[in-house]
């Protein structure tokens, strides 16, 4: 690295998955700048290993759900401003926001206000393809480019006029061995009970809305003859609440905590049973058939079912991501009111063993390798890093 005044960097990151894209996107800043680099913002506690020295804890600001949102408002308007304040008196050389738009995106209308000729970055684009698309053409007011996890994602917000848009590949392709089983690790089926993993989800809602479910699921599958091993990776502070309400279940699940277990469980899996979210996704790079079920929390269950009646406002007919990259619904997809415990085993049950309903599924998931691979082969942090520097260097 040589010499000569910092690069300045900005980071406003809103929760967890953010403060880990943003750890691994200022490694490869740092190894790739041509100077030394200063970073503030808002960050978690990967970021501040990496050198940032957060303004306040994500904890403030890291809420989900509408009801959550709303009583938790007037401090998140106030981080919000904290936010912007610091970016604009700190005049950094390009303002890097990660993902939470409900949060990312106000501090950067606030700095654009104030600082018109900052270059804004926005790492991980919001799901415009979905719903709202209207978003995208607002975005280009404040935000100059957006990087991609998606490989559709440019061409859609092209098409709605949004930013410019860069695919720089997920972060799930730069890791492959945790998603790819070692030899031996993912026994053949039939040579013995093959492995379910049960993923409830890693947040308070989404367990009270779909433990139970699972469990019932599980039953069905006993009740048939169905023989299999029950896995479920959890996060550590759900541990106990979950040993606690699985304890009556007719088929009780291995809990496994920590990075490790899960992926280890991931590489070793023949078939999933998975709440909608990221894990999706990943369990289809690691080439685990599933079955995604989502439950809506009461509130935005009634918000969501009035949106779908709006023209223009939902765009979306599939919310597993591999399905959404694929463009069909490789893995049985279910979404309340339509989550009834027979109908998911009957998805369910032909995932655990040789069928042609799994051969599909697998079949799909090589197709999926191939979309997300990144033309160039240079990691995805990498890709993004090289962006916002030649953004920043624009700026001086």
């Amino acid at each position: 690295m040589n010499g000569g005044s910092p690069l300045r960097v900005a980071i406003v990151v809103g929760e967890e998955s953010g403060d880990q894209l943003g750890a691994r996107l200022m490694v490869a800043l740092k190894k790739l700048a041509a100077r030394p680099i200063e970073f503030f913002g808002v960050g978690g506690d990967r970021m501040a290993v990496e050198g940032m020295h957060s303004l306040f804890s994500l904890h403030d600001i890291a809420v989900m759900g509408f009801g959550p949102v709303v009583k938790r408002l007037p401090l998140i308007q106030l981080r919000t401003a904290e936010a912007a304040g610091a970016v604009i008196s700190g005049r950094p050389d390009v303002l890097v926001i990660i993902d939470s738009p409900d949060f990312t995106h106000r501090v950067a209308r606030d700095v654009r206000t104030a600082l018109p000729s900052l270059p804004v970055v926005d790492y991980v684009c919001p799901s415009v393809w979905a719903w709202r698309p209207s978003r995208a053409r607002r975005m280009a007011a404040y935000i100059d480019h957006v990087l991609a996890l998606l490989p559709f994602e440019p061409a859609v917000l092209a098409r709605l006029k949004g930013p410019e848009a860069t695919y720089v590949g997920h972060p799930l392709i730069d890791r492959p061995e945790l998603l790819t089983p070692k030899p031996g690790e993912r026994v053949p089926l039939g040579d013995g009970l093959p492995k379910l993993l049960v993923l409830p989800g890693s947040r308070s809602g989404e367990i009270d809305r779909m433990l139970a479910l699972y469990g019932r699921v599980l039953a069905a599958l006993s009740a048939r003859g169905v023989a299999f091993e029950p896995v479920l990776p959890a996060v550590e502070r759900l541990r106990e609440r979950i040993e606690r309400e699985t304890a009556d279940w007719t088929v009780r699940p291995r809990i496994v905590t920590g990075e490790a277990g899960k992926w280890s469980a991931f590489r070793s899996g023949h078939a999933a049973l998975a709440t909608s979210g990221t894990v999706t996704l990943e369990l289809a790079l690691a080439g685990v058939p599933s079955v995604i079920a989502y439950a809506r929390d009461p509130l935005f269950r009634i918000i969501s079912e009035v949106a779908r009646r709006i023209p223009g406002l939902v765009n979306i007919t599939m919310f597993g991501l591999a399905n959404i990259i694929l463009g069909g619904k490789a893995s049985p997809e279910f979404l309340d009111p339509d989550l009834e415990p027979e109908r998911l085993a009957d998805a369910l049950a032909p995932l655990l063993a040789d069928t042609p309903a799994r051969a599909a599924q697998l079949a799909a998931f090589a197709r999926l390798q191939d979309v997300m691979a990144l033309p160039h082969g240079r990691p995805a942090a990498e890709t993004a890093a090289e962006v916002i520097l030649r953004l920043a260097a624009m700026s001086r």
